[in-house]
């Protein structure tokens, strides 16, 4: 084997590194990251978290991604440890689909293969596929067709750098120093582990690493004794990427990272023992055997799955060895320093753009509750000015604005990412809902700043306008509640509701300015707590406003459009084109004006 032979192999390993990623990443696409955030809600077993581990595994070709994510869910508070041992398990059988999906290669060698089973051959079935795949991704204006494609480009690519590590490692065939080095792995089993787990840590994805091992049973030099211990460390091998991807998280994250290397070592020990055991004394016919791909691909299955059933009800057992490992800081308890290292937005989603944009849409339903809950609090002040209320105000305030510089960076990474065109338009949404959400939160602040200058000045308003303010308040609070449980639920018969309440509030502002300019002109009211009356009304009416595009913008979101005209939308709700606008005004007319105006407003 030369230098060219060297370079061969590298380059159809960097071929068979590429196809999967497409691969993978087309399957992530196609999923749309639903089983990621599915892991949310299923994960109160062990049982239920092994299947979703292997499922999610197998659409994202990855057990270290898989677990990456896990790293970041537990970082991130949305999965306690015990629910993230059973994923980890379930990830490590979804990543030998890879494998057994290189098997096929087998059929190479078979003679029995008639002319139909000669299109599943991978020579003839890889470069089939990704000639039907460019033509559908050239072809197709659906992205979500273009995706099927990438799928099908990702598995040819995968079988054309085998072909190409097939090819290099060739002239191996009669190499005596290959064969006197798995015969040393055959009568060493713990070198064999170590070359497994080296090569792994190295590429960091074991179904790569047993790709490459499945390139080189090609030449006749592997048998079973030799392969087995290598795919061992393989699996050991594959817990560096977690592990890295654990610097910096906090103490549960750690701890998951730990439970992943745990269960892979003592699997690998246990497998061992037991298989080395049965070879003593009963012994294994096909034991010095040359291995085929498909051999690989079964010992590589077959041992992840018995591993996990083993450990399935010793699951609390590898979560408690964990904790013992990274122990809790002293100097702080467990809820402590969960909740200063406490990160929903986690860098570790991004290799599944789908969840990450779920995390940022968790993130800003917090930020548009919290201006909700600012907006209820800065309403008490006009009633009795209180300090504490005032602190409490300017932390959440605090946290808002620290929301939405962290969610407007992590969007933009997310932009970076090889994301669908659903998604982009995802991100588009939240990019502009997080603006107006900021903005009612600002706007909370200003009403604060009004009832701090009747405070300092040592005036009120009068009974009368003070019945006025909270009637306004009141529809204010129902708009802002109403566009959050909007962009909540996705639901347009909720946001389609906001517009009449929008007009309904500017028809109440412009009544109570009319009114409370007749009391000033009566001295009804002082000029200081009639300009601060003044200067309430317009910020409340520009909350209404917010609330309005969030409306507008969920609606055109909903309907599939990139945007939706503000003013051209309100024209054909007026015009009745946009279903029943006058009849839910009237209802808000009804409700709201009738305080106010002691009339019926039909």
């Amino acid at each position: 084997m030369d230098i060219f032979n060297i370079i061969s192999l590298g380059g159809g390993l960097a071929l068979f590194l590429f196809g999967m990623n497409i691969l993978g990443t087309g399957l992530e696409k196609v999923s749309s990251g639903r089983m990621e955030k599915t892991l949310e809600k299923l994960t109160n077993n062990v049982f239920t978290g092994v299947l979703l581990g292997a499922l999610v595994t197998a659409a994202i070709q990855s057990s270290s991604a898989t677990t990456v994510i896990v790293v970041g869910m537990v970082n991130a508070g949305i999965l306690k440890l015990r629910s993230a041992v059973g994923v980890i398990m379930g990830a490590n059988i979804g990543t030998t689909v890879t494998g057994q999906i290189l098997r096929l290669g087998d059929l190479e060698n078979s003679a029995s293969a008639g002319t139909l089973m000669q299109f599943f051959k991978p020579t003839t079935l890889a470069p089939l596929v990704a000639i039907i795949g460019i033509l559908i991704f050239m072809i197709s204006k659906r992205p979500k067709r273009k995706v099927v494609g990438e799928i099908l480009i990702g598995f040819g690519i995968l079988f054309q750098g085998m072909f190409s590590m097939e090819a290099a490692v060739r002239p191996l065939q009669e190499s005596e120093i290959l064969k006197s080095v798995f015969v040393q792995i055959q009568d060493f089993p713990l070198l064999g582990v170590l070359v497994g787990a080296v090569v792994t840590a190295i590429i960091q994805s074991s179904s790569a690493s047993v790709g490459i091992l499945q390139a080189l049973s090609s030449t006749g030099a592997i048998t079973y004794s030799s392969a087995f211990p290598i795919i061992m460390g393989q699996n050991i091998g594959t817990c560096i990427t977690p592990l890295l991807a654990s610097i910096g998280a906090n103490k549960n994250a750690k701890r998951a990272a730990m439970v992943h290397l745990y269960f892979n070592i003592i699997g690998t020990i246990v497998f061992l023992a037991g298989v080395y055991l049965i070879q003593h004394f009963v012994g294994f016919p096909f034991w010095y055997t040359n291995i085929d791909k498909g051999g690989i691909a079964n010992i590589h299955t077959i041992f992840n799955i018995v591993v996990t059933l083993l450990f399935i009800p010793f699951a609390g057992g590898l979560a408690r060895l964990a904790e013992w490992t990274v122990r809790q800081s002293k100097s702080k308890t467990g809820a402590e320093e969960e909740e200063t290292t406490l990160e929903p937005l986690d860098e570790r989603f991004l290799v599944s753009p789908a969840l990450a944009i779920g995390q940022s849409e968790n993130v800003l339903d917090k930020m548009g509750s919290y201006a909700l809950k600012n907006f209820r609090e800065v309403v008490t002040l006009f009633d009795k000015y209180d300090l504490k209320t005032v602190e409490r105000i300017n932390e959440i305030e605090d946290s808002i604005d620290k929301m939405e510089d962290n969610i407007n960076n992590y969007l933009l990474r997310i932009n970076e990412e090889e994301i669908t065109e659903d998604e982009s338009k995802d991100v588009t949404l939240l990019l502009r809902l997080v603006s107006e959400f900021e903005r009612i939160g600002d706007y909370a602040i200003n009403l604060m700043e009004r009832a701090e200058v009747l405070y300092d000045k040592q005036v009120k308003f009068s009974e009368k306008a003070m019945r006025e303010f909270h009637t306004i308040c009141d529809a204010v609070e129902e708009i802002v509640g109403m566009a959050l449980e909007a962009y909540r639920t996705k639901d347009i018969s909720i946001a389609v509701h906001i517009e009449p309440l929008e007009e309904t509030i500017d028809t109440l502002e412009d009544t109570l300015k009319l009114k409370h300019i007749k009391r000033l002109k009566n001295g009804q009211c002082t000029i200081d707590a009639g300009l601060v009356f003044l200067e309430v009304l317009t910020n409340l009416e520009r909350i209404s406003d917010h609330c309005s595009n969030i409306g507008v913008y969920l609606i055109g979101h909903q309907r599939d459009k990139e945007s939706l005209n503000r003013h051209e939308y309100i024209k054909k709700m007026h015009q009745g084109a946009t279903g029943d606008y006058n009849q839910m005004m009237q209802q808000y007319m009804d409700k709201y004006m009738l305080e106010i105006t002691g009339k019926d407003m039909k």
